[in-house]
């Protein structure tokens, strides 16, 4: 059995920057400074790892569970492009079209999952995994969770520096790139169902 690894560096940018724009960690810190303000410490390192074991697991085993109900992995994306387009919407419009129960701890709920590794993020793991090699998502999953990682041990200065107005003008332009990406989704996808 010889192990063929395929890396690409197009895949392995794009991906980082899709996983990145649905993860939205810079676009979550204040909602991370305000968990830390109610339980007063996180576990970076914890969030962090449950999160990436989250994706990579999904990534493996995702499509087995969708084979199990009997949806094909281009049905999946084209839902997921659906999810990521709400979800750009909210970025851009800075509206919330989601509503999440305000929560009672932190580290794995709700910062693994699902603000982490949340439907967003599972849902576009499959949409790559339909177009990508897996390797070069795992390179992507690896440099996100070190990003969420460092924004997470960071929120506050972050927060310090970029400032209400800074990370909002960061939600926008990710809200656009997602968007992009939602409609590429679909596009690629919605001609393998008919």
């Amino acid at each position: 059995m010889s192990l063929d690894l395929q890396f690409d560096m197009r895949q392995i940018a794009t991906s980082s920057m899709i996983l990145f724009a649905v993860i939205d960690i810079v676009g979550s810190i204040p909602i991370i400074i305000g968990l830390r303000n109610k339980v007063g410490h996180i576990q970076s390192e914890k969030a962090s790892i449950v999160a990436a074991i989250m994706m990579v697991a999904f990534l493996f085993v995702g499509e087995e569970i969708l084979n199990l109900i009997g949806i094909d992995v281009n049905s999946f994306a084209v839902a997921g492009a659906f999810i990521i387009f709400f979800l750009a919407i909210e970025m851009i419009l800075g509206i919330q079209l989601f509503k999440g129960d305000a929560p009672e701890t932190a580290s794995i709920v709700p910062l693994a999952f699902p603000m982490i590794a949340g439907a967003g993020t599972m849902t576009s793991l499959l949409s790559l995994r339909a177009e990508y090699y897996v390797e070069n998502i795992i390179v992507a999953i690896i440099v996100n969770t070190i990003f969420v990682y460092l924004v997470l041990k960071s929120s506050s200065k972050i927060e310090k520096i970029l400032g209400t107005s800074g990370i909002g003008i960061i939600q926008k332009v990710f809200g656009v790139i997602l968007l992009a990406i939602a409609v590429k989704l679909f596009a690629t996808n919605i001609n393998q169902l008919f």
